[in-house]
């Protein structure tokens, strides 16, 4: 099924190889497209990304929005727009993942178009964004007194008390204020009173990743958990030390989980019947999908420099076993859907302690960072280990993640894994 491109267009940046798997990604309500700026880089390497703005937000128009005494919109008139832009790009079926309102449009593109959507990915969204007329009390205020008093209780819904005052933070909040058009604002908030999507939930067969951030106060996780219950077979993440914004304010799990989730499900793959839809979760069948899957990952949870530096060190003799621990480590384990990445994490810190496997410790307790357990969690599963591994063993652990942790503290964006001396890391 094909639609005819939006007149005028949305706008919209395309990154990434011309002939890579499509994956669209939404924005929230206040944003524009460079709220996708961490994941960016990571995603555009193996996916041809398509980010589009809301009416009224960053580069698109209020002209777009539905012409009526007050321009307005809907859910359904916003995945409209989304299906010309595809459209118009020549694409058929893609993957798409969206944060809030942008997610919204995404469920409901998977529940009406099940045809375009291959996979889909909602993160600190909702079925239903809470009671209507909340939302039309807000697009009032915005029509009448403009941008100035949402942007200046926008940080609070956003982000935690501890992420706020960040230069990421200012950054998008100021931006309300310079990049967002009331009109369109206003309508967005009405397309989110009329939203709700609760009974369609069932309806949706793509398989479908849930994030959701622990401290939101926008959706809060209970929102999340209603999304993955009623979608069959989703699954469901959620993530310590984030609020609404959590692919700003945790952008390396956000990013774990969307790469992994891409992985196992790609756009190439055939539409299952309607009454025939397999299990979203099982694990890659065939050899090359869980090498794909379990590259996905790997880079999600070690790092593109410690996965480029161990493929640069492969000899003849370590080849077979690379690809081994990429498919079966990575493609198999780390891709299965019954325990959440941090909980993996978790267990394979406590067994390479167990182990004495300090290299390798080293390397996934950074990992175990990146991949979102806090601090804090990393300190509980430690002093779980000096009771059940012994003392010695987590007191060198501790000493590891000690110096670790110090250093993720000063600056957590910069953390890369270390390498084992063997050139068999993993």
């Amino acid at each position: 099924m094909t639609h005819p491109p939006a007149d005028p267009p949305v706008h919209h940046t395309v990154d990434g190889p011309q002939d890579a798997p499509p994956l669209i990604l939404g924005p929230s309500l206040g944003t524009s497209l460079s709220l996708w700026d961490p994941q960016l880089p990571a995603l555009a390497r193996q996916y041809r990304v398509i980010r589009w703005d809301l009416p009224g937000h960053g580069g698109t128009s209020t002209d777009v929005l539905t012409a009526a005494p007050i321009p307005t919109t809907t859910v359904p008139e916003l995945a409209g727009l989304v299906l010309g832009l595809a459209d118009s790009l020549g694409i058929g079926r893609f993957a798409y993942a969206g944060v809030s309102l942008g997610g919204a449009v995404g469920a409901w593109l998977a529940a009406y178009h099940p045809e375009r959507i291959a996979s889909l990915a909602l993160i600190c969204s909702s079925a239903r964004f809470g009671e209507p007329a909340a939302w039309h009390e807000r697009a009032a205020l915005v029509r009448e007194a403009g941008l100035g008093p949402v942007a200046d209780t926008t940080a609070g819904r956003w982000f935690t008390p501890a992420f706020a005052g960040s230069p990421q933070a200012t950054a998008l909040v100021d931006a309300v204020r310079r990049t967002v058009a009331p009109a369109g604002y206003a309508a967005c908030c009405d397309a989110l009173a009329d939203y709700d999507l609760r009974a369609e939930l069932p309806r949706i067969t793509a398989p479908t990743l849930v994030v959701a951030g622990r401290s939101d106060p926008a959706t809060p996780p209970v929102h999340a958990r209603e999304l993955a219950d009623g979608i069959p077979d989703a699954s469901l993440v959620e993530l310590s030390g984030a609020a609404h914004l959590a692919g700003v304010e945790r952008p390396a799990p956000v990013l774990a989980a969307l790469l992994g989730h891409l992985a196992a499900h790609p756009a190439d793959a055939p539409v299952p019947p309607a009454a025939e839809v397999p299990s979203t979760d099982a694990p890659a069948s065939d050899d090359r999908s869980r090498h794909a899957a379990g590259t996905a990952v790997r880079r999600a949870v070690l790092g593109d420099a410690h996965v480029d530096r161990s493929i640069a060190r492969t000899s003849a003799l370590t080849e077979v076993f690379q690809d081994f621990i990429t498919r079966y480590a990575w493609g198999e384990i780390w891709t299965r859907p019954g325990l959440s990445r941090q909980t993996r994490s978790c267990i394979t810190l406590t067994a390479l302690v167990a182990g004495g496997h300090h290299d390798e410790l080293a390397m996934h307790l950074r990992a175990a960072l990146r991949n979102g357990l806090t601090p804090q969690e990393v300190q509980e599963v430690l002093l779980q280990t000096a009771v059940y591994c012994g003392v010695p063993a987590a007191n060198t652990a501790f000493a590891l993640a000690d110096r670790i942790v110090a250093a993720y503290l000063d600056d957590p964006a910069q953390h890369p894994t270390p390498h084992p001396a063997e050139g068999t890391e993993k």
